[in-house]
């Protein structure tokens, strides 16, 4: 099994200014020669925190950890939709030349990830600890996830502005060092993981609340794909003791039946690190594809 390793604390930074004058941005790690694997992390966090740099030479992969608009570097975007996330990475994607492009779509950055599938950019993604597709798991959800679905319901522009009044990157860490399984926080008293997990967290929160709160309002929403209607290969990733609300309740079971072809692995004795903890598994079945 892998160790928890974090990326290094300095990648490569980059962006690409977009049609409409904004600017994506993304942190690198691996050959510039490799195979790109576009990572979405998870909730708040922008690109600094990536995943695999020890192994991404052995496997011939490069990875790009993508800072969603109004996270890290990337210009805040208030309309930002699924469908405008996929264009601005269409848009990286056609002006990087990248070819046979992955994706690993981490925590709220899987239905992110989904939809850059659902846009054709992708050869196949690994949703790895993912949100799931939570509308459709709603009799599994505990109270409080249930209760912000309702909230983005009844009043959406009233729910994105109260977590954007709220929230910070010490608020978003405190909940997910709550929610985390004990290996979990584990890992991040005693290894370096914590750290970047938090160094990413306030990089992410570097222009404010407003980018967290329109993703998370997005992401209580539809999912930019029927799961149905995938084409892409989607590989689902889980630890058999995640204990995230906001992760797949049945560990992705019902969704791997949902999508045609998925292949479903779930690890005993893993929480919701797998990035760190799994880096090379996941790598390695993703880029054989």
């Amino acid at each position: 099994m892998d160790t928890a390793a974090p990326a290094p604390r300095h990648p490569a930074a980059h962006a690409v200014r977009l049609p409409d004058g904004r600017d994506l941005a993304w942190s690198e790690w691996g050959p510039p020669e490799g195979r790109p694997v576009l990572f979405c992390p998870g909730a708040g966090m922008s690109g600094v925190l990536g995943f695999g740099a020890d192994v991404l030479p052995g496997l011939g992969l490069r990875v790009l950890a993508l800072d969603r608009p109004g996270l890290g570097r990337s210009t805040h975007d208030p309309a930002k939709t699924y469908a405008t996330w996929a264009a601005d990475v269409g848009h990286l994607v056609g002006a990087e030349g990248l070819r046979h492009v992955l994706a690993v779509g981490f925590s709220q950055g899987a239905p992110f990830a989904v939809a850059l599938a659902g846009a054709g950019l992708l050869d196949a993604v690994a949703l790895v600890a993912g949100q799931d597709d939570l509308r459709a798991q709603r009799h599994l959800l505990v109270p409080e996830v249930a209760a912000m679905l309702d909230a983005v319901d009844a009043d959406p522009g009233g729910f994105e502005r109260e977590v954007a009044e709220r929230a910070d990157a010490a608020w978003l860490w405190q909940v997910i060092e709550a929610t985390a399984a004990p290996r979990d926080r584990a890992l991040y008293a005693t290894t370096p993981l914590g750290a970047a997990v938090r160094a990413a967290l306030e990089d992410g929160f570097r222009q404010g609340a407003a980018g967290y709160a329109r993703d998370l309002r997005i992401a209580l929403g539809p999912w930019p794909v029927r799961p149905e209607d995938l084409r892409t290969p989607v590989h689902l990733w889980y630890g058999a003791d995640d204990t995230s609300t906001v992760h797949s309740p049945d560990r992705g079971r019902a969704l791997g039946r949902r999508i045609p072809g998925a292949r479903l692995t779930v690890l005993d004795g893993e929480g919701g690190a797998l990035p760190w903890t799994r880096p090379r598994e996941v790598l390695t079945a993703l880029a054989a594809v």
